[in-house]
Order: structure tokens, then sequence, then C-alpha cells
């Protein structure tokens, strides 16, 4: 579901080095004591690292000892899960293949079965690679490898599915390792044979151009000259089979400035696409095209063509993919295309032929979906001759299908609703390679409905499809209930969230309650199945919230662009209407309501923190992996890949306005008065945060908190979640303003917080033990034995 921080599809590059902590305190302010926790694996700070843990696990029991953590590692575990699995070969190819974790193979197996099997309640399963049984890394404080997935060659109508490139990462970093491997024999190829091998840890970008040669972004040299100033790769290169990595060839380079630059090439139902792409920010990019020959592709690598690339015409902040010899352009802003009578709305679907695109023709365009007020198109699906759009409609989900037949798209009649509040539906292509047929996996589930798989085909829009599979109920949810409802923000604005409770209870506001939100990167928070936050949370009694507010994608672009930048308070005023909402309907109270949210939901956990109104509302927080620190975040690591969505703290007039919600700030100038000595950027007159308002940081308390991130964090530094901690512990408890305030940090993990199940079950059950806790929830003692 996560395209920002949690993972964006063009960001895939930055080495894992040292060097990234001297980078972090060089640049922090001279006025932050704090800032020597930014050296991530120093003794010291590690040190530190391991007392927080102890005082954590002192004061809320160890989850490992506890029935809850048992449960949720055994629903993590359960062979009962159902298998996401894809064909590999086109409509000829015999397997279905399939990542696995469970109680045996912890950090995992990559398997495959057939087709006909694993319709059966018991497949026969092969394994094809199991992670346990390598060799363990010796990267930092990694142990062991966590699976980052596999390039599948594809060789074209002519080739075979045979080789793949796996990437593995060493403790479950951002920054992973490849090597090439053989379908066939089941075997790695190794480079005496000619195999393909990144060993050294980093972000990389690789993927085949063809079987002899990939095209490659990476840290060549390991000088960082071939990078962005975002940390990621800035030079691509062709790489021969059978040659060192040394001697590939540069094809093409984006601007220093730029996220990151990448070049690929692929078949396209008949044709053969190769694209440069320079990501400029997060949000707009610049796209370079040439249609291939299938003969000179395989004859030539990509610097011995001489194939020109053609700029395409579009938006920068649209996006271009190819579906055939049409192009597919999705708009995040309005744009009427040159000698075109028709505005096109932010967030429509275009379809034109590849031949017009190049030359600035767009007399022949396709409108294939216009959002309305309530109507987003949320994903889309492709097969070999159909296009599957999931639109959101006030986030319930429907479907709608069009047919590219002769060059021309024709809309399918579907007769259906959307799906009941509260539930989802996924669509997926049946093979690795959506051309290869139009068989598609339905997944279906909601918060209190579990998974189920079916069989179906686009040819029929569906309509009838084959169950596969059905996960049990991984929780009792017989006294449950799911409603929508909608707050009215401090603007007036309308904002959509769900709650997930018991069906009777009373409305007194007695009832401990647990809001998530996210709010950011164009993210939307649809409905979905989670044993684990139904065993630790709701069956036990505790309400479920999840608010749908600006910043995400829920609306489509208009709400994303309605909380970016300067107007980031956007979001964190809507957090605040959902919480009034819920204590004025008598669903939760002050002292029964806690937030929780990661990453750029962890930045705005932090302003729930030091927020005087929402401070008041919450009574704690769970605060995951989380970006605080928002003067430094653009040098720490892949921050400076976000300043498109948050602002760049160098520029004065944008520093202005981060200033207002960057939590660390909040919390120790505005809220604790602490001097902001050496700040560079911030003039004399800047509006601090709503904190600094007159009053507002003598009566504000922070709200218990625990705090979670991982030390193999490489994407949010794990520097935000140590110094918020220490300002709070050393700083602000002392003064009678923190009552209550945990840390714990994982040595492994990267940015999800646990590299396997365990750790993942030992995080949960130890959030919800702390909100059970400080909740003064009546299941609060059985967290425990």
């Amino acid at each position: 579901r996560c395209r920002g921080i949690e993972s964006s599809p063009a960001i895939l590059a930055m080495t894992d080095n040292s060097s990234a902590s001297e980078t972090c305190a060089a640049g922090a302010t001279s006025g932050d004591p704090h800032r020597w926790l930014e050296d991530v694996l120093g003794d010291k700070q590690l040190e530190w690292v391991k007392a927080r843990n102890a005082d954590c696990i002192g004061a809320l029991g160890e989850p490992k000892e506890t029935q809850l953590y048992s449960r949720i590692l055994a629903i993590l575990d359960s062979k009962e899960k159902i298998p996401q699995a894809f064909r590999i070969g086109g409509k000829d190819g015999q397997y279905l293949y399939n990542f696995w974790q469970d109680d045996q193979h912890v950090q995992g197996i990559w398997r495959k079965c057939t087709l006909q099997s694993y319709k059966t309640p018991t497949p026969e399963w092969s394994i094809v690679i199991d992670v346990d049984a390598l060799p363990p890394p010796t990267v930092g404080t990694a142990k062991t490898w966590v699976w980052h997935g596999s390039r599948l060659l594809d060789d074209g109508p002519r080739g075979v599915t045979d080789r793949a490139l796996i990437m593995l990462s060493p403790g479950g970093s951002d920054a992973d390792t490849m090597r090439e491997f053989d379908l066939v024999n089941e075997a790695w190829v190794e480079c005496e044979s000619g195999g393909f091998a990144m060993p050294v840890p980093a972000k990389s970008q690789v993927a085949f151009r063809t079987r002899d040669e990939l095209l490659v972004g990476s840290d060549f040299g390991g000088d960082g000259s071939c990078l962005t100033d975002s940390g990621y790769s800035r030079v691509v290169r062709s790489w021969k089979r059978g040659t060192p990595i040394e001697e590939a060839v540069t094809v093409f380079e984006g601007e220093q400035t730029d996220v990151v630059a990448s070049q690929y090439a692929y078949h396209d139902r008949g044709f053969v696409h190769e694209i440069q792409l320079r990501n400029i920010t997060f949000y707009t990019s610049a796209y370079k095209y040439r249609r291939l020959d299938n003969d000179k592709l395989h004859s030539m690598t990509a610097n011995e063509d001489a194939t020109p690339f053609v700029h395409v015409p579009i938006p920068e902040d649209a996006e271009f993919e190819t579906f055939a010899d049409s192009a597919l352009i999705q708009l995040r802003s309005d744009w009427q295309p040159p000698e075109c009578s028709k505005v096109f709305l932010a967030g429509s679907l275009l379809a034109t032929p590849l031949d017009d695109v190049v030359k600035d023709a767009w007399m022949n365009t396709t409108l294939l979906f216009e959002p309305t007020a309530t109507r987003s198109l949320e994903s889309k699906t492709e097969t070999k001759d159909y296009l599957i759009m999931t639109v959101l409609e006030d986030v319930r989900t429907t479907l709608t299908f069009w047919k590219y037949t002769d060059s021309s798209w024709e809309l399918q009649e579907v007769s259906g609703d959307t799906v009941a509040v509260g539930e989802s539906v996924r669509v997926q292509s049946l093979d690795r390679a959506s051309d290869a047929d139009n068989a598609v996996w339905l997944w279906r589930d909601g918060y209190l409905v579990p998974d189920s798989l079916d069989l179906a085909t686009a040819e029929n829009c569906c309509t009838s499809a084959e169950r596969v599979k059905s996960k049990p109920a991984m929780f009792d949810a017989s006294r449950l209930c799911v409603e929508q409802h909608f707050a009215e923000s401090l603007d007036s604005t309308r904002v959509p969230y769900f709650v997930i409770r018991p069906a009777e209870m009373p409305m007194d506001g007695s009832v401990p309650t647990l809001l998530q939100a996210y709010g950011g990167f164009e993210i939307s928070m649809t409905p979905s199945y989670s044993g684990g936050i139904g065993a630790g949370w709701t069956e036990a009694g505790g309400v479920h919230v999840v608010a749908n507010i600006r910043g995400g994608g829920e609306y489509g672009p208009r709400w994303h662009q309605a909380a970016l930048k300067e107007k980031r308070h956007k979001a964190y005023e809507d957090v605040e209407a959902v919480a009034k909402d819920l204590i004025t309907q008598g669903i939760s109270s002050p002292a029964k309501l806690a937030v929780m949210g990661g990453s750029n939901g962890g930045l705005l956990v932090g302003n729930m923190l030091c927020r005087p109104v929402a401070s008041t509302l919450f009574g704690a927080a769970v605060c995951q992996v989380p970006l605080l620190d928002m003067k430094v975040y653009s040098r720490l690591l892949a921050g400076a890949s976000w300043m498109a969505e948050f602002g760049n703290p160098e520029v004065p007039e944008e520093w202005a306005f981060l200033r207002r919600h960057s939590a660390y700030q909040m919390l120790r100038h505005d809220c604790l008065g602490l001097p902001e000595d050496g700040a560079p950027n911030v003039a004399d007159d800047a509006a601090l945060s709503v904190c600094a308002e007159a009053g507002n940081a003598e009566k504000w308390i922070c709200p218990k908190v625990l705090f979670t991130t991982s030390t193999r964090d490489d994407r949010v530094h794990p520097g935000h979640a140590r110094k918020m901690v220490a300002s709070l512990l050393q700083e602000a408890a002392p003064k009678g303003k923190a009552p209550v305030v945990y840390y714990w940090e994982n040595t492994e993990g990267g940015h999800g917080g646990a590299a396997d199940n365990k750790q993942r079950a030992h995080m949960w059950a130890l959030s919800y033990r702390f909100l059970a806790v400080v909740l003064n929830a009546s299941w609060s003692a059985g967290c425990i034995k």
C-alpha cells in the first residue's frame, strides 16, 4: 500500500555505509545537545540504546513471555495464511512462485508449485531458495539476510524466463546485494560461469535489458560521485555478461539535484520500449522514450544502439507508462494539451497513441478516468488485453474495465455496486508478466473479513470467479461492527474515518480507542484484514479507528496536495477533528484515546504529542520509525528525496513553515522554552508553532508515549527517535512534562522495524501491551502472562 517514505517505485538506490552518521552529525545544528545520537553504530550510542531498551522491558515486561506475543507470532507464522503466488514463464509456465516465512523458515523460503496443486488445501511446494540456509552477512549489526525479491529476465516472445536476479538485504536495510539465479537448474550462476553479482550492499537499481546485459544504477566506485544529492543513483550503466562491473559503460546520467535517475527496457504486447527517467523531485519527472527493434535489442547493447531518445511532452508532475503502442498518462494537476479543447483534471488517466505522444499531438486522446469530488483512481492492473482500474468512492472500492483492441480503447459494461463499508477488493495479474494472458487474482478482505482469493478473468470483467483460497478468522469478530463516519475539520473539510468497535458498547468514553493515520505521499488507508490488530486490540474490547486524513490519496491528488508543505498542518487538524468527533460521540475520551503512526505517520504522532489541542485529546501515543527533526531531515539518509513533500529547510521561506510542524523543535523550543541556538535560516520574525502561543507551553503535558525504531533503518534515520526520546527524558521529564516515555530500538529490521516474524511479534506485542497499560484497559493484566 505504501509509496511514500515506506516505498517509492522510483527510488531504489543509496549505499549503506558508515559515513551516513558523519554526514548527519555535520548537518546537525550546533545548538543540538542530542546530535551525538545520530551516530548510528557508535559504541556510546548503542549503549544508550541498550539502556533505553532495558528500561522499556523492565517497565512493561518481556513481550516474549506473554500470551499476546505467542498469539501474534502464531498468526504471523500460520500455515493457514494465503500464500501470494504468481506464475513465472507466461501462459506456458508450469509453476507459481511464492516467498514464505513461518516458524520453521524464519528468514523465509522462495518456493514453487503448480497451479493445480496450489488450488488444493495442501499444495506440494518445492523449495527453490532457502534464505535461512545461506551464510550470514557480515555487515554492521546485521545477523541475517532479508528477502528483497527477484527481478526476472524477459527475453521477449522468442525467449524463456529462466533467469532471475535475487536481492538480499543484510539485516533488513534498504541496501541489498544481488546474485543471478538459474530458475531451471535452481542454482546460483557463479561469477566464474559469467553470472552477474553485486556482493557489496547498496540500494542499487538493476534489471535485465537482455539475457546478457543489465542496466545498473549504483554508487559505482563507492565514492558517491555517481549519486544524486539525495544519495540515490545518478548514473546508469550497461553491464555486459562476462565483464567486470568496472567496465560497464555509462548510458544515462541525471542531474545532481535530481532524486534519482534510471533507464529500463521491456517487452510490451509485441512492442519493445526503452525509457530514460529523471525523478526531478518526488512528484516531478522527465521522461525520454525510444521504441526498439527486437532483433536490434538482442544484437547490440544500450550504448551501441544509436536510436535517439525523444522527450515525452507531458507535465512534469504526470506519470508515463505504456500499454502496447498506447501511452498511459496519469495527471497530478489540471492539463490542457496543445491544440486540445478539453482541460483534463488532476487525477485523470489518459490514453494516447505513442506515435502521437512523441509528436506532441493529442487529438486521439481517450479519457479513461476522470475524478469527481468523491471519486478517485486508487490503482490499476494490466492484463494482456485489459486495463482494470480500482476506483475509490468515499473510500469504498469498485472496479472498472477497459479493453484494448486494434489500437482502440473500449469501456466494458459491468454490473455491480461498491463493496460493503470496511471491505476491499484488489486485483493482481496471475503471471509476473502482466501481458501473458487475461487471468487475474481477486483478493477480498476487510477489517472484519478474512482474506479470500479467487481466480478470475478480465474477459468477463471478473463477473464469475473460482474460489481458490480462504483464510480462517484469526480473531473473534462476532461481537464487532464496522462503521464509516465523517468529521468536520477546522476549515470545514469533510474527513472520513472508519470505526471498528464492539457492537454493544457504552457510549460514555470508557472504551480504550486506538486511532491510526498516515496523511502523506498520496497513500490511501483502505480497509484490510489484520489478525494482529484483531488479536491484540479489538477482540479484547478495544476500538480501532482509521482516519483518511488529507495528505493521503483517498480522494486523489487534490486530497494529497491539500496537506503539502506549508499546508501540512491541515493533516494534523484533520486528526484532531476525528479525535474530537470520537469524544463527542462518546466512543472515547482523552484518557482512553491513543494515536499511532509510523514513518511520515511518526511525524504526525510527534505533532500530536506537542500541539496544544492534540496533546489534550490523546492520553497515549505509539510513534514508530518516525521522522521528527525537520531541520536536518534532508541531510539524513534518504531525507533529501522527500523535500517535494515537506519542503527544504535550507530555504528560509520553507523553513519558516517547516518549523511549525518540526516536532523536535516544537518540543524543545516551543513546549519546553529551551533556546534555539545556532539554528541556520531562522529569521527573527519566523513564525513558531502553535505550541509557542501564549499560555500553551505552561499547560502542555506530553501524552504517555512509546517510541519504536530500528538501528538498521537506512531510510528514516533512527536519530530522529533517539533525540526526541533523549529530550523528553532529560529535559521534559524533570519538569514534570513527560510522565511516561518508553523507547525500543530493534538492532535489525530496516524501515519496517523488524526482520522476521519473531521480531514483528515482539514489536506489536510490546506496543499493544503499552497501550493496554497506559489506557487502563480492562484486559491489560492478560497481556502479561
